[in-house]
């Protein structure tokens, strides 16, 4: 069972990354689809599927936040980059402030991405001449 809820982690990580990267670029283009209905509720959808998943990934393996320094720093990490996330995709703030927080936010999503994968707090901040 904890093999098929992580695959099903996994595919929501890859759509919801995907998801993030294709509204970034309308972002980018002022595309008119940024504003359309499904591409404001679809996300929602994935994101849940995806947390959900994380909280029973987490329950299986009992593994914590607070517990586990890894797995805090993933927590804290997610909520700096759902925040960058909303300072990119939503109108108000100028171009480059939305551009800057969307890279800022694939960053925070390649930190979390190295913390998985390393079960170490400090991700691709540990690289060192190609190590981790």
């Amino acid at each position: 069972m904890y093999l098929a809820v992580k695959h099903l982690h996994l595919t929501f990580v890859v759509l919801s990354l995907a998801g993030f990267v294709l509204r970034g670029i309308w972002m980018l283009i002022d595309s008119p689809w940024l504003g359309r209905r499904g591409t404001r509720i679809l996300p929602h959808l994935v994101d849940t599927g995806l947390l959900a998943s994380a909280i029973a990934l987490a329950i299986m393996a009992a593994q914590y936040p607070l517990v586990h320094a890894w797995l805090t720093a993933k927590v804290v990490a997610l909520l700096i980059y759902i925040g960058l996330g909303m300072v990119a995709l939503r109108p108000g703030r100028s171009k480059g402030v939305r551009v800057m927080a969307w890279g800022a936010a694939l960053v925070v999503f390649g930190y979390i991405l190295t913390v998985a994968i390393t079960k170490d707090p400090a991700g691709f901040l540990a690289w060192q001449g190609g190590r981790a």
